[in-house]
């Protein structure tokens, strides 16, 4: 992979939730390797830049490209595959009450196009290993903890191997000691496989704690702030 493509940038961007623009003149990249948060009060357009990426939401103006895709004119069709080369892991899980965690996983492996039994049993252990829970595979959603759930919602992210994972508050719904839990897995994920991760928070504890590049949303603009700017703020 050539680590000077950025898998998401924005250029002047404009980022619309609902019908009005939230976010004004984004400019925005995400490296190979790179883990990012973004973060702000609530309102402040967070969530908006996650759906944009995803091409929920259109592009109001300016330049955005995620893996490859332009967003200003991605066709329809060509949004499944956008989403191909992503991982989404959302607060709420999002997993399918009324079935396994061994298939939730395959319905999403046969939903992306693969065919052998043989190869999806095999990656459906390869992901459940990579987040310690090769041994809940027969288990149903609701016999999982919170924390634990969100470990399948991680797995289910890896299954096609993204390039970059898009993390939507996911530890918000958790307690802070299995978030710490959630947290070191997503970081262990970032290091060991490069897997990029952008992900929301408003949790000031998770991101000084688990060091990443900060981009901060407010007032209508998001912008990536340093070390600098976060000492200058705690003085103010």
């Amino acid at each position: 992979m050539d680590e000077k493509r950025a898998l998401i940038s924005f250029r002047n961007a404009d980022i619309a939730g609902g019908d009005n623009v939230v976010i004004y003149g984004l400019d925005m990249d995400v490296y190979p390797g790179d883990f990012v948060y973004i973060v702000g009060k609530v309102g402040t357009g967070k969530t908006s830049i996650i759906r944009t990426i995803i091409a929920e939401n259109r592009l109001v103006s300016g330049e955005g490209t995620v893996c490859g895709y332009d967003l200003g004119s991605i066709r329809d069709k060509d949004i499944p595959y956008l989403r191909r080369k992503m991982g989404v892991v959302f607060q709420d899980f999002q997993l399918l009450m009324d079935r396994s965690v061994e298939e939730n996983l395959r319905f999403v492996l046969k939903a992306t196009g693969w065919k052998s039994e043989n190869d999806m049993a095999e990656k459906t252990e390869e992901v459940l290993k990579a987040v310690g829970l090769e041994n809940k595979a027969h288990k149903m959603p609701h016999q999982l903890s919170g924390g634990e759930q969100q470990r399948v919602a991680i797995a289910r992210a890896l299954l096609n191997s993204p390039e970059v994972i898009i993390a939507d508050e996911p530890t918000g719904n958790l307690d802070s000691e299995t978030a710490d839990g959630i947290m070191t897995l997503l970081t262990r994920i970032n290091k060991e496989q490069g897997t990029a991760v952008v992900m929301v928070t408003h949790n000031r504890a998770i991101f000084e704690k688990y060091k990443g590049r900060v981009m901060e949303c407010g007032k209508e603009v998001c912008r990536e702030i340093t070390d600098t700017d976060d000492d200058i703020r705690k003085q103010a």
